[in-house]
């Protein structure tokens, strides 16, 4: 046991330290979750904080995934800086592809299409001589860090309509965890400019 002295009452901060302190505190946490735990974790955004620092989509994400929803759509804040719907670019062209992708067993294969904001696209892949794990994902200069749009394991086919959020690559990532080649055939139709294996 440490022997340590009682403090003297003088040295004790006073009531209305206290108050100030607790006070401070309150706001501090007020504004964080505002800011940053609203719209990370359900994708609500009153101040437009979590839109600027990428934390809405985060939050749109999860919620959506939650729900059990195959397609997020993002919305931009309700403020001034919020782009607005004449500064999107119009969507290219509909166009149908078809490509397969052989996963040797621990490799990963990642395909992506060239998109602009808004453009959709219907896909279907299904996997033949085994599961792979996925995920759907994006990456462009509007946004930090790659956005994910919906994720599996041990998965051997999925579909839907993947939604640009933003322009720029978006597609899949499958790795094969198996221990035997896995064949991924993959069919898109819709907006986008170029499809490829990256």
């Amino acid at each position: 046991m440490y022997n340590t002295e009682i403090p003297a009452k003088s040295e004790l901060p006073s009531a209305s330290r206290l108050l100030r302190s607790t006070v401070v505190a309150a706001l501090v946490a007020v504004a964080l979750l505002v800011t940053v735990v609203m719209p990370a974790e359900y994708g609500i955004d009153p101040t437009g904080v979590g839109w600027v620092l990428g934390l809405k989509a985060m939050g749109e994400i999860k919620m959506a995934a939650q729900a059990g929803a195959g397609t997020v759509t993002f919305s931009a804040p309700v403020t001034a800086a919020a782009p607005t719907s004449s500064a999107v670019a119009a969507p290219q062209d509909r166009r149908t592809d078809q490509m397969s992708v052989t996963l040797t067993p621990g490799e990963g294969v990642e395909v992506k299409m060239e998109m602009e904001k808004g453009a959709t696209v219907k896909y279907r892949w299904v996997a033949s001589g085994g599961a792979v794990t996925f995920d759907a994902h994006g990456e462009g200069s509007e946004v930090k860090f790659s956005v994910s749009y919906k994720k599996g394991q041990e998965a051997l086919q999925d579909e839907g309509v993947l939604e640009a959020a933003f322009k720029g690559q978006h597609g899949w990532y499958w790795k094969n965890r198996g221990k035997q080649p896995v064949q991924v055939e993959l069919t898109t139709v819709g907006q986008y400019a170029s499809i490829k294996r990256l």
